[in-house]
């Protein structure tokens, strides 16, 4: 089944004035993984992670990021739920980083130098 996308008015003046990139004149689920930049996945050895105690913009709830990555989503959302596993606790991944929720730096830094990555604790 083809989805046709219409396009309002003042879109489609602006398109015309300036460049029509933005403009979608036909979809069909979705994007499709040929406008998707693959994302390289490194093996662990290679990868510098940071790891940071965060309470900011949480309403004073810590939560641990581990920033650094450089893997494909699939193999991240892996080693975030075995993480998770590990400090018994939620988490999610967003762009690249995994938060776990609470305290759990140190624990953390030694779980990922178990699994082969470079990890230090940022941060005071």
């Amino acid at each position: 089944m083809a989805v046709f996308v219409a396009i309002d008015m003042a879109k489609r003046k602006r398109s015309q004035q300036g460049a029509a990139t933005d403009r979608v004149a036909y979809s069909e689920f979705g994007q499709s993984a040929a406008f998707q930049r693959p994302v390289p996945d490194w093996p662990p050895e290679q990868q510098d992670l940071r790891v940071q105690v965060s309470r900011k913009g949480r309403k004073g709830k810590s939560v641990t990021v581990i920033s650094g990555f450089t893997h494909a989503p699939e193999t991240l959302a892996k080693l975030a739920k075995t993480l998770k596993a590990q400090c018994g606790s939620g988490g999610t991944v967003k762009d690249s980083t995994i938060e776990i929720q609470g305290e759990h730096g140190p624990k953390l830094v030694e779980l990922l130098i178990e699994k082969g990555y470079k990890a230090k604790i940022s941060g005071g």
